[in-house]
């Protein structure tokens, strides 16, 4: 946060000047009033305090975010955490802390190592980057990952949490040389803090408006050069001035059954828990192609294993029998995918079949079925949308037990 402090004149034979000059300092938090310097002896009468002009008032405002009780009730909750940060590590240290550590996406990890690489030689701060696809793959991993191999400091915020102006300034003004900025879910960003990046993106300078109608003004305060990472599962939702001020766009795609039955090996080892390579593979294939659904399904055998298996090396034979417990089928589908299927079969002869119907025969909602379970169904070609409804294709017959040529006559 910028540091706006009113010094009087040195000189004490000088009468004081009115309008107090206007220092920022961006390597500190709050802003904090410069004290007079008593020479001699202490005089009785109170030196009055300087005023401070309405106009300049609005910039202290706007600069200095007050924590409402909310923020300063979780900022006493992470004090008083860390006093058991340690017992919370493990779970904290499955995230890779490097990219020779970080497990696929190999194009943008190729990428990431030319673009770091010259940075570092120039001693510049790395390009805005812009990362999206679905949840679970990654990205806030990965930004970690960017600000270790740049040895700077990375600030983590929500696009949700930056809903008033002075929100996001107090975040610029704080980033020191090369910092990263990362923001999550960058495209619920509000129309306002919008705006304010946008000269902070291409100038590193935030503009601030000080009062209103024909006597407003604009005052500049000059960013250090930093770096703004941007994760969003929704890129078509954001706006076109936004997207093209980002440096690098890339896509993070679904991961392959060899790169999931590393990442369980690897979080398996560093959660001390004993895992052979058929454990690994039942694990990964259930995983739905992400890291982060790999990680929790690797937790729950782990789980099972240390109270029905007596603390046992977990085996294929035991992370099948935990995820079955747990109606993760072989194919990652849960009873509610199933079910899904089961009434488009069942009820519907395979389809079509429109959403309200098929929500109001599940009994789920509607905006539930599309954002949520429809897109793994359809990447793994189990449904079809089609102009009259949804329809179960015959691979999905064949999943759940059916006869495929009942399928293909109906």
């Amino acid at each position: 946060m910028a540091i706006i402090s009113s010094k009087p004149n040195p000189s004490p034979e000088n009468t004081p000047d009115s309008s107090p000059k206007v220092e920022i300092d961006s390597g500190t938090e709050s802003p904090v009033p410069s004290k007079r310097r008593q020479s001699g002896t202490k005089s009785k009468a109170k030196s009055k305090p300087e005023k401070v002009s309405p106009e300049m008032q609005q910039a202290l405002d706007l600069l200095q975010a007050e924590a409402t009780p909310e923020e300063k009730l979780a900022d006493k909750l992470a004090k008083d955490a860390d006093s058991t940060a340690n017992l919370a590590s493990v779970d904290i240290n499955i995230r890779p802390k490097n990219l020779e550590d970080y497990i696929g996406q190999k194009d943008l990890k190729e990428l990431l190592h030319i673009a770091i690489a010259a940075a570092k030689s120039r001693s510049s701060a790395l390009d805005h980057l812009l990362l999206y696809g679905p949840p679970g793959l990654g990205k806030t991993s990965l930004a970690l990952i960017i600000a270790q191999e740049m040895g700077v400091q990375c600030k983590i915020t929500s696009a949700p949490a930056l809903e008033r102006p002075r929100d996001v300034a107090g975040l610029l003004v704080s980033l020191q040389q090369g910092d990263i900025l990362f923001i999550d879910e960058i495209h619920r960003l509000p129309n306002v803090t919008e705006e304010i990046l946008y000269p902070a993106m291409e100038d590193y300078r935030l503009d601030i408006t000080i009062g209103k109608g024909q006597g407003a003004r604009i005052r500049s305060v000059q960013l250090n050069k930093f770096t703004l990472i941007g994760a969003t599962t929704r890129i078509g939702a954001l706006s076109s001035p936004l997207r093209d001020r980002f440096g690098f766009v890339q896509h993070f795609r679904f991961y392959d059954q060899d790169e999931l039955t590393q990442i369980v090996s690897r979080s398996a080892k560093i959660l001390t828990t004993p895992i052979d390579d058929d454990g690994a593979i039942a694990i990964a294939a259930r995983s739905r192609g992400t890291p982060r659904i790999a990680n929790r399904l690797l937790k729950r055998v782990r789980d099972y294993a240390e109270v029905k298996a007596k603390g046992e090396q977990i085996t294929g034979a035991i992370a099948e029998s935990a995820l079955e417990l747990f109606n993760v089928d072989p194919k990652g589908l849960d009873w509610i995918d199933r079910k899904l299927l089961t009434v488009l079969i069942e009820n519907f002869n395979g389809g079509p079949a429109g959403l309200d119907t098929l929500a109001a025969a599940t009994g789920e909602d509607a905006h539930t079925i599309e954002e949520v379970y429809e897109p793994y169904l359809l990447q793994i070609g189990y449904i079809n949308r089609t102009p009259r409804g949804r329809v179960a294709t015959a691979a999905a017959w064949k999943h759940l037990g059916y006869s495929v040529q009942t399928a293909l006559t109906l």
